[in-house]
């Protein structure tokens, strides 16, 4: 089985899966909206991702009737979208690892805890 991103289906495989014309792939990849990867030979080779990518692109133009310049703008937002989910992600695991007390471990601080002073104003002031 291969992975999701890895580039192996050929564009007459993809084309004929998805009920397109070639060219309208080769087009697709003018426009930006997808990048398949290539073989040794610079042949176009399409991961299932890319199939997915061209779906959703498919169903934009064709069910939706967003234009091209449409598409463009709603897959750069999916794929900041995608961004933004990994960040989170990482952020997530990187809280994960802050010790039980809620602190940054001692490793990690800029000064000791034992140096900090909380200051807390006077209301009256």
């Amino acid at each position: 089985m291969h992975s999701y991103e890895e580039p192996v289906y050929m564009i007459s495989i993809v084309a004929k899966a998805l009920e397109v014309h070639p060219q309208t792939l080769r087009q697709y990849e003018r426009e930006g909206l997808i990048s398949p990867g290539r073989s040794v030979g610079k042949a176009r080779l399409y991961s299932q991702r890319d199939i997915d990518e061209i779906k959703l692109v498919l169903n934009l133009t064709r069910e939706m009737g967003v234009n091209i310049a449409g598409v463009e703008v709603a897959l750069s937002l999916k794929r900041q979208i995608a961004e933004m989910q990994r960040e989170i992600e990482s952020l997530r695991a990187r809280l994960a690892n802050v010790n039980e007390n809620g602190l940054v471990p001692q490793s990690k601080q800029i000064a000791p805890i034992s140096s900090r002073k909380i200051i807390v104003a006077d209301q009256n002031d």
